[in-house]
This record gives structure tokens, sequence and C-alpha cells, in this order.
């Protein structure tokens, strides 16, 4: 009996202290805080007047989020805090910011340090006090025309990726019948490759009729472009390569399909003063030639009408970049008052934790691997051999630091022009790697006579004295 008694006792005192909140100023009373699962959702509305907990359960479906929605409106709730859990979140998410709620998602780091067991119950609680107090933030998420950009973006760049391991798996079907196209052609997935990987699956067998598909500027011979055709054409791989191929061409189907239905939204966001117009000329003469080649010359332009801006314009965005930069951040940046923030939600900011005035030991952040920020990590390590002023910087911190550091620093760089452009409407005009070099050259000189002057000597140049 004195055991149950103790239990109880601890009981009570726990749950005093969670209800009681001493010490918690509250800022903002009429606000709910939500735990987010699977099959039912958490709610704590504002505390009753008697201090009880004002805690509903509901389930998931669509009629169970419309009373979730009707209940916090009786409540008086202004303000709703949830987790970012899974999927889960979104279609509640979306209801109520279409019911006028304000809704704040956020983080799990923020409110999974609950004070005693761990319960749904007191989730939802600890959300609401918190969010009360003020001491939750809300991530970052665009319009909801930009959500609806993003979702068909995203859906179409893992189509994309799909499509890559397909052509992977049709490269393995080769090898494995040692018909060395690869080594034929730069890329299978050229005209020539796809021609050839055609023609095997038609049937066609003789090394020299296959060699005939290839393209007139090869420089290879017909004879040593045969012998890399010569194969052992094994029927169980043959099948794979075929089924393979149908699966890239429907692929593209898809892909076309997601693309068109693309173009159409960001059609219906481009603004009236911008539809009839044409965008400017794209400066880089190479890069421009690689645009049209590619047949992303439409995308460019649609993407000019969209924004106002041509991202492209910055060495290393390609059109494929600057779509991810739209879905994922959108083009109101007024969320982030300043550059810096805006590298930082992007996890491109060096993690220097200070404890005690010493640096902290790093640790790896699960969550730098954001899909804006590997995108423009791969165009930062494409600066490696430009001939432009960020090509002349990447090169000058690879040689510094190594070629790590080089493509987070220049990833970050990347970050900081996309910013001024879509904040304030700057173009980037290129400089020119020569001029980047004597630039650095001017700020090393300064730096050296500074030092020198600091030391009680002048520098000169060398025949200054003659």
């Amino acid at each position: 009996m004195r055991k149950k008694r103790s239990r109880s006792k601890k009981k009570g005192n726990a749950e005093s202290e969670t209800n009681n909140s001493i010490g918690l100023p509250v800022l903002r009373p009429n606000v709910a805080g939500i735990d987010i699962g699977s099959q039912e959702h958490w709610v704590a509305g504002p505390p009753k007047a008697d201090g009880a907990p004002n805690v509903r359960v509901y389930g998931t479906v669509t009629s169970d989020l419309n009373k979730l929605a009707q209940w916090l409106k009786s409540q008086g709730v202004e303000s709703v805090a949830m987790e970012s859990t899974g999927v889960y979140w979104i279609p509640l998410y979306e209801l109520l910011e279409s019911r006028g709620f304000e809704v704040l998602l956020c983080n799990s780091k923020q409110t999974s340090n609950v004070p005693g067991r761990k319960t749904d119950f007191e989730d939802c609680q600890w959300i609401q006090l918190l969010h009360s107090c003020g001491l939750l933030r809300g991530s970052f998420r665009p319009s909801d025309e930009i959500c609806q950009l993003r979702a068909l973006l995203r859906e179409c760049s893992n189509l994309i990726e799909e499509r890559t391991r397909c052509v992977q798996r049709m490269q393995k079907a080769l090898d494995q019948m040692n018909v060395q196209v690869h080594r034929a052609v730069t890329d299978i997935t050229g005209t020539t490759g796809m021609s050839i990987i055609r023609a095997i699956t038609a049937g066609e067998r003789d090394p020299i009729v296959l060699a005939g598909f290839r393209d007139k500027r090869c420089k290879k011979k017909i004879e040593q472009f045969a012998e890399h055709l010569r194969g052992t054409w094994r029927q169980e791989h043959l099948f794979n390569l075929k089924m393979n191929l149908e699966l890239y061409d429907k692929l593209n189907e898809m892909i076309d399909t997601y693309h068109q239905k693309i173009n159409e939204l960001m059609l219906a966001l481009e603004p009236d003063d911008r539809k009839d117009r044409q965008p400017p000329q794209h400066p880089n003469k190479a890069k421009r030639k690689a645009i049209i080649k590619r047949g992303e010359e439409s995308m460019r332009q649609g993407f000019w009408r969209f924004a106002g801006v041509d991202l492209t314009r910055i060495d290393g965005i390609s059109t494929g970049v600057a779509s991810v930069v739209f879905a994922e951040a959108g083009l109101d940046l007024d969320a982030f008052p300043t550059e810096k923030h805006f590298t930082s939600w992007l996890r491109l900011a060096p993690n220097r934790s200070i404890s005690g005035g010493k640096v902290l030991k790093k640790k790896r952040n699960a969550t730098g691997a954001t899909r804006l920020a590997n995108a423009l990590r791969m165009a930062a390590s494409s600066l490696k051999n430009s001939p432009t002023a960020l090509g002349a910087q990447f090169r000058r911190i690879a040689r510094r630091k190594g070629f790590t550091v080089a493509v987070f620093a220049m990833a970050r760089r990347l970050a900081t022009l996309i910013y001024r452009m879509l904040r304030y409407g700057e173009d980037y005009v290129d400089k020119g790697a020569q001029a980047y070099e004597e630039q650095f050259k001017q700020r090393r000189l300064r730096s050296l006579a500074t030092t020198a002057k600091q030391m009680g000597y002048e520098l000169k140049p060398v025949g200054a004295a003659a």
C-alpha cells in the first residue's frame, strides 16, 4: 500500500508541474498545439479557466479534420503549431490554412524534449505551452501556388532519377554481353547510342551494320567502332535490355507530360506585364548555345517571364537548378531579412557552435541535405574548369583548402547571388577570370602593404629604386 501511495503522489506532482507552467510568461493565450499521427491527431487548445487540460483527439479522415477545425474555431484559437511528421501533416496544414488559421510547422528538435513520460496527451500540451510562450519558430513554406509547382517538380525529378537508373541497367545488360557501347560513344543516351541499342533490341547483330549508326563527326574508323560492338548476345541479357528500353521510353513520355503540366502552371503564374515580352539574350555565348542544344531555351524564357530575372546568367546555374530554386524557395524571399539568413536556412553556413569561449566539435546535421543545397553543390562543382570569375574563385579556394571546402564555399556564393537577384532584381554580370585574378592580386598587395607598415617597413615594387 505504501508503494502505491508513493507512486500516485509522484504522478500527481508530475501532472501539476506540467499544467502549472510556473515561470513561463504566456504571450499568446489563444493558440493550440497538435501532435500529428498517422491514425489520430491529439489537439491541445487553450487551458480551461481552472487550469485543467483542454485536449481532444481526432481521426485522420477528412470529416474528422473538419471537426477538428470547427472545434478550434469554437475555442477562439488564432494560431496552431504542429510538428513536421512525415507527410501526415500536409492535409491538416492545408485545411487549417484555408480556414484562416495561422499555422506554424515546427521542427521536431524544438519540441522533442518533453518533461516527464512521453505520451501523445503530454506532447500536444507541451507544443501548446511552447507556442503560447513564443518559443516556437515556424519553418519556411512558400505560397500555395509555389507549393503546387514544387509538388510537380519534385515528382518529375524522381522520374528523372528513375530514368537514370534505367540507363544504368541498360548499360549493365550491354556490359554483360560485352557490347561496349559506352566505349564507342561518349553518352549511350545520345543519338548514336540509342540508335545502336534500338537496333540491337530489333534483332540486329552485325557489328558493321551497328557501327553504321555512328555520327559522321565520329573520329573513330568504322572498323574500330565495330570492334566494340561484338557481343555474346545471350538471350536473358537481351531481354533485360529490351525491357529497360521500353521503361526508358515510358519514363520519357511521363517526364514530357510533367513538363507540359509544369509549363501550364508557370504560364498561369506569369504576371500580365511579362506574358508577351521576350527575355534579353543570354550574355554568355557558349552557355547560350548549350541551352539551345539541350532544348531548354523555352524553359529559360518561361522562367524569366515567371520570375522577372534570369538565374542562368549566373555561371553554374542551369535551367534544372533554376527550377529547383523556384520550387523550393519561390519568388518571395521576404521571410529571410538578409542573405545570411537565406544561406543559414540552406545549411550552407559554417557551424561554429561556441561554449565557454571555445568552438565545439562539429557535428553532422541531418537536416543539411536539402534539395536546393544539393543542387547548388552540384552547380558549384561544375565551376572547376569554368573560365569565369566564379571559376577563378573556386580554383583559388581549392588550391588553399581543398575541393570539398571549395564546393561548399561556392555553393554558398551561388545562394548569395540568387538571393540578390530574387530579392532586389539585380542582374549578375560576369567580370571574367582575368579581372578576378587582378582584383585578388590588388587586394593581396594592400594586405601585404598594411602588414609591412605595421612592422615599420614600406612595401615598394622591385623597379621603384632604379
